[in-house]
């Protein structure tokens, strides 16, 4: 029976012509690169809108009526592609446990909003929950979050978008990031406990199916943390758990303790510090990774441009960030034009081309990829199943070894 419904949907992508345009043709106000399919399918009426019937004014204008029926056959054309991608999308088992992950989720951390001291600024929140609606709609499985994003608001936000939906994605947050009344956030692995049942009346469920410490910090702390997660894991309060921003050797002492189903270092091709030892390690180890800034917290998206930066608001992390500052910001836009020109043969933006660049690397599981809007997901979708070829791959390494040090 599928195999018959997916032969019929091939026919139906065949016979319609694909209209695909640009983004200033299709979508000026956009600010990434969205894909024709996502473009249609969030813009047409759903499909049996209306009585189905032809009004006498539009029977009578035949141009009017065969505008409408491509229309409608192009409708059902683009939702033929999403299937398709959605059937096609790469999976990948994280670690030593049982889920098997697209290699895009979602990130969760600008969804936290504004006003407190690692923010992206302010952040509407039925934006925040249109964009988890489409990334599942569109075939993402899992999301990260953590409990310090917008000081517990972005996992009331993921809650909140998952009880309008009937999809199940996996759910990943962090621990080890505490705030006090002043909204002023430490580090802290104290609190392991209290942390988990916070973040499980946030998220509004029974158990977190990957639970991470966030940062190692403090370092003399962090095998008796792990021992807490071990014990939240053998009560089912949580399925896995992970690390984030661990060295290897940090990773070798809470091992000794209970197994590391993955690690969570930030990767990009402005931030390779992981290649050498972390990468390595965790393959060895059956450590799977899921990297967080693989477009560099915005810098390799395409969208970025000195303007923008300029009008970052006062809450913005990247107003300080060195990337984001000269000599760096000049040469890190540089980077994005020139990945924009890979991703202009396959029609897909710089970003997707960057977070293609993290997944070829062999050790990396899955990437994290924030949304703030359901067109911005639109944008990076591709990622899901765009990748490089051995030779786009090393045309890319060529020119960082000549311009990003």
């Amino acid at each position: 029976m599928f195999t018959h419904l997916i032969c019929w949907l091939l026919v139906v992508r065949s016979i319609v012509p694909d209209f695909s345009g640009t983004q200033n043709e299709l979508y000026p106000d956009c600010a990434v690169d969205v894909p024709f399919q996502a473009r249609v399918l969030t813009q047409a009426p759903p499909i049996g809108a209306g009585n189905g019937r032809i009004s006498p004014a539009t029977a009578h204008n035949p141009i009017s009526s065969s505008s409408k029926l491509l229309q409608r056959i192009h409708f059902h054309r683009e939702r033929v592609n999403i299937l398709l991608v959605k059937q096609t999308m790469n999976k990948k088992k994280l670690g030593n446990s049982d889920m098997e992950l697209t290699s895009i989720g979602f990130g969760s951390w600008a969804i936290g909003g504004g006003d407190w001291q690692f923010s992206w600024g302010p952040q509407d929140d039925q934006d925040s929950i249109a964009a988890i609606h489409k990334a599942l709609e569109l075939g993402i499985n899992w999301i990260d979050t953590a409990a310090v994003y917008g000081l517990g608001h972005s996992e009331e936000v993921v809650a909140r978008a998952l009880k309008e939906t009937p999809h199940k994605p996996f759910l990943f947050t962090k621990c080890g990031l505490v705030w006090d009344e002043k909204r002023e956030v430490s580090n802290s692995l104290k609190h392991i406990r209290r942390e988990a049942e916070d973040s499980l009346r946030r998220l509004a469920v029974d158990t977190i199916d990957l639970y991470q410490m966030h940062w190692p910090k403090p370092d003399e702390e962090i095998e008796e943390a792990w021992g807490v997660m071990a014990d939240l894991q053998r009560e089912g309060k949580v399925r896995w758990i992970g690390v984030s921003n661990f060295s290897a050797d940090q990773m070798k002492r809470v091992m000794q303790i209970a197994p590391v189903t993955s690690n969570q270092p930030p990767y990009s091709m402005l931030n390779r510090a992981i290649e050498a030892t972390i990468l390595p390690f965790c393959r060895e180890n059956n450590i799977g990774v899921i990297n967080y800034a693989p477009m560099h917290s915005g810098l390799l998206t395409g969208a970025m441009n000195k303007d923008r930066v300029a009008k970052f608001t006062s809450d913005d992390f990247r107003r300080n960030a060195k990337n984001y500052q000269e000599p760096l910001l000049s040469r890190n836009l540089a980077v994005a034009d020139f990945l924009a020109k890979i991703g202009a043969r396959h029609r897909v933006s710089a970003g997707v081309v960057a977070i293609a660049w993290t997944l070829h690397q062999p050790a990396i599981t899955a990437a994290i990829v924030g949304g703030r809007n359901a067109k911005q997901v639109e944008g990076f979708i591709p990622a899901a199943t765009f990748r490089l070829s051995e030779e786009e791959f090393s045309e890319i390494q060529g020119y960082l070894a000549q311009h990003v040090a």
